[in-house]
């Protein structure tokens, strides 16, 4: 066993939960990498967490937080061939990736660009891997065609604006904060929507008449029945998130006439196969563009780890523009 610090949530609640603790990391298995982490991401999830509503899946640790890390493999498995120690590496997790070592799937790893410091590479995993499962492998997204983006200006709206653009498709995004939307016009989004009192449809359809055909969707019920109305026809609404609630009322009839249909995800309990097939897909088609320009993670800010109660105050007042990174 091998000793590492971490981030611990001694018990649901607000940002004063979190502490520096310590934990016991098991040997990596065969098919296993332990990686040294440098820096890890902080996610919507990690705060839901925090507050007891998204528990960690079984096998990983409840109470370490952390979906995204970058570091420099330690050491590997007897059965793993395609890293060794010293390779810069990033990926996805379950949870545990605020702690200073990770034991991951050596299939879940990807090579962190020579352009990406380690606190650059630590905003790409969880984000990226996100909106490109979304919008390109289950939306089907592709050259000519319209993507709406809810939450624009968060990790994975930023993600996505991006994405659309190396597709050549056009991409909508809405924000609650207009001041947000220009900085996300720059980052190459088509049309910018501020939503007032929840109402967005009618100004996306103003700017693509035929409606999106792939609407991102991180908010949920709040957001269903102007989905519904700015959706184009055989258009797809892939539902990642639900901060705006968990139920609401579906116009079938609109949705049976459009030919639409509504998808639900998550990436977080995907077994390992699923995580390690998205990983390669998108290593294959999208991770050579964060060398070219085509792709960046946008960061809004890098913190200390120390500092861990005060990134979680800035994401649960909405303050941020793309993402925070924590360092050891």
């Amino acid at each position: 066993m091998r000793k590492a610090r971490a981030i611990r949530i001694r018990e649901p609640g607000g940002p004063e939960v979190l502490e520096i603790g310590e934990i016991e990391l098991s040997e990596p298995g065969p098919s296993q990498v332990l990686v040294e982490v440098a820096a890890a991401g902080l996610n919507r999830a990690d705060c839901l967490q925090r507050r007891g509503f998204y528990p960690a899946p079984p096998g990983v640790p409840p109470d370490v937080p952390g979906l995204e890390f970058a570091g420099v493999v330690e050491s590997v498995g007897d059965s793993v061939s395609e890293w060794k120690s010293g390779d810069r590496v990033m990926g996805i997790v379950g949870g545990g990736a605020m702690a200073t070592r990770v034991v991951t799937e050596g299939a879940e790893l990807m090579p962190i660009p020579e352009e990406l410091s380690l606190e650059e590479a630590a905003a790409v995993p969880e984000v990226f891997l996100t909106a490109y499962d979304a919008i390109v492998l289950q939306g089907g997204l592709h050259e000519g065609q319209t993507v709406l983006v809810h939450a624009v200006a968060s990790g994975v709206g930023t993600a996505a604006i991006q994405i659309a653009s190396v597709l050549g498709a056009t991409s909508v995004g809405t924000s609650r904060t207009a001041h947000k939307l220009p900085r996300c016009t720059e980052l190459g989004l088509t049309h910018a929507v501020l939503v007032e009192e929840g109402q967005f449809a009618d100004t996306v359809l103003a700017a693509v008449p035929k409606g999106a055909d792939v609407i991102l969707d991180t908010v949920g019920a709040a957001y269903l029945s102007q989905n519904v109305k700015a959706i184009a026809k055989k258009g797809r609404i892939i539902v990642i998130g639900l901060l705006g609630g968990v139920k609401g009322e579906l116009a079938l009839g609109a949705l049976l006439a459009k030919r639409a249909s509504i998808h639900g995800s998550v990436l977080r309990s995907r077994s390992a196969v699923e995580k390690a097939d998205l990983t390669k897909s998108f290593t294959d088609e999208m991770l050579g563009r964060f060398a070219t320009g085509e792709l960046k993670p946008i960061i809004d800010g890098v913190l200390p780890m120390t500092d861990i109660q005060a990134a979680h105050q800035r994401m649960d007042a909405n303050e941020t523009f793309g993402k925070l990174v924590l360092t050891w």
